[in-house]
């Protein structure tokens, strides 16, 4: 038996599951010590409700998204803003060796699917369902890659995939928080001094005042850059490459930054944008958590849980030694491994949440806010692409 809930009711039900996972969080010292984030309580619990629910009755929900994906594009939109050239050049090498970091990881992700699907003895082409497509692609890429990959001959390849990066989506977002506070608790990164141009930074990007009269403002703003970043992503497509729906409004929102930045003429509400960037999120995380249907995973056969498995111990090694070694091993570094466990196995929203979670428990870290959302959103996706498509073509 299926029910469906139009847009509003979607919204209105991912809310109270929202606010249920903040009031869960505030009351349950484990959950705010690990930093995990209210969505993912809220969401999570009710996922496994209708796990039950499922299993008892054979009721289904189905769900309008339509609000989710405009809170997506109102994040990383307000993400655009944050990209103010003045940063990014300090950020520079930083960005290229985090880049680096990410290639490494897709390729290490489909070799070590590869590995395990040939050792356990199941198709190759099974064991890459598990890989790179749903993992640092998410929903998105496995939406994309699991039909190819049906077409060479892996009957029920896209739900495969759509479970595999349910599981990642699951994972990385209770994965992140944790592996940040034993990496800043173990090395004690708290007592450490902030460098003088983080400190810098820092100050640039939180002096900005938060006024209720400007939320207007700041909404006006973001609505200008999201309808010009539809041009802006019409005319990529015309390259024929694919990119993210948000791409668009991200460069608008870079533009109109550094337009105010540099003329004095625009002053860009980034107080109150950060505040609604922070809310969309919010949103469009609880709203991913309800449509989650775990079920899925329980029907997934033995070797894909041992792949799923392996996918999962690769991404905390990755993240607790590669990620935190090669950035720095300063709290940056800390919060950017948080973050590449959601990306990683998820989505950067997710990212963002865990990177959010622990942020708000410590201080900011402009650094990370900017090259995950950078790398993640603009570069992961397009290269993730190439290098699957690569890897197919071996199997």
């Amino acid at each position: 038996m299926s029910h469906s809930f139009d847009m509003y009711q979607t919204l209105g039900i991912a809310t109270v599951v929202l606010l249920f996972g903040t009031w869960l969080r505030n009351k349950v010292g484990i959950l705010r010590k690990f930093c995990i984030p209210a969505p993912v309580v809220g969401g999570l619990l009710y996922a496994l409700l209708m796990v039950v629910l499922y299993a008892a009755a054979g009721i289904e929900f189905e769900y309008d998204d339509t609000i989710k994906n405009i809170c997506m594009v109102v994040f990383f939109t307000s993400v655009g803003f944050q990209a103010n050239v003045k940063i990014l050049k300090e950020g520079g090498l930083s960005l290229l060796i985090f880049l680096g970091i990410v290639i490494g990881l897709i390729f290490a992700q489909n070799g070590l699917a590869l590995g395990i699907a040939k050792l356990i003895g199941v198709d190759l082409k099974v064991g890459l369902s598990t890989g790179s497509i749903p993992m640092i692609g998410g929903h998105g890429t496995a939406g994309a890659f699991g039909p190819i990959l049906e077409d060479f001959g892996f009957a029920g390849a896209t739900t495969v995939c759509t479970a595999a990066a349910t599981f990642g989506l699951v994972a990385g977002s209770l994965m992140g928080g944790p592996v940040a506070q034993h990496l800043i608790r173990k090395k004690n990164l708290m007592d450490t001094e902030i460098s003088e141009d983080a400190e810098a930074l820092a100050a640039e990007e939180m002096k900005h005042h938060h006024e209720p009269g400007k939320y207007a403002a700041a909404t006006y703003q973001l609505a200008i850059a999201m309808g010009l970043g539809t041009v802006i992503s019409w005319l990529l497509s015309l390259t024929g490459m694919t990119f993210p729906v948000y791409i668009g409004a991200m460069i608008v929102a870079a533009v109109m930054r550094n337009i105010g930045e540099h003329s004095r003429r625009i002053h860009i509400q980034m107080g109150e944008i950060n505040d609604l960037g922070g809310i969309a999120l919010s949103l469009f995380l609880g709203i991913a958590m309800i449509t989650l249907k775990l079920w899925q995973l329980a029907e997934l056969a033995l070797p894909l849980v041992i792949l799923l498995v392996a996918q999962t111990v690769l991404m905390f090694v990755f993240a607790r030694y590669v990620v935190f070694i090669l950035m720095g091993r300063d709290y940056d570094a800390a919060v950017l491994s948080a973050g590449i466990c959601g990306f990683g196995m998820g989505a950067t929203p997710n990212a963002m949440a865990n990177m959010q979670a622990v942020t708000e428990k410590y201080r900011p870290s402009v650094k990370a806010y900017l090259l995950v959302p950078i790398v993640g959103s603009m570069f992961a996706d397009f290269l993730n692409s190439l290098v699957i498509t690569m890897f197919i073509n071996m199997v």
